[in-house]
């Protein structure tokens, strides 16, 4: 009776199983990277209130500047500021 019942459950788990357990998280994988409406309107909302802030800061420094000759803005606030995120090689 065991020399009957291993092969087939073996085979069973082979064949059956293991395929059944990919495509279950092939399947999970696919709808878990895809972006519902929800979060693209989220990302959307996120993405103008960080440009509205950054307008807000390099208002701010200019109004600083314009106030304090010495002051030196520490971001790209002004177009003469080289590039701050370049990568050297």
């Amino acid at each position: 009776m065991e020399d009957f019942l291993l092969p087939v459950l073996v085979v069973g788990m082979l064949f059956i199983g293991l395929p059944w357990l990919i495509m279950h998280y092939l399947t999970k994988w696919k709808t878990a990277s895809s972006l519902t409406n929800e979060d693209e309107a989220l990302l959307d909302n996120l993405h103008d209130t960080a440009r509205r802030l950054e307008e807000r800061l390099i208002t701010i420094e200019r109004i600083i500047a314009a106030d304090n000759p010495d002051f030196r803005p520490h971001r790209g606030a002004t177009d003469s500021d080289p590039a701050p995120y370049r990568r050297s090689n």
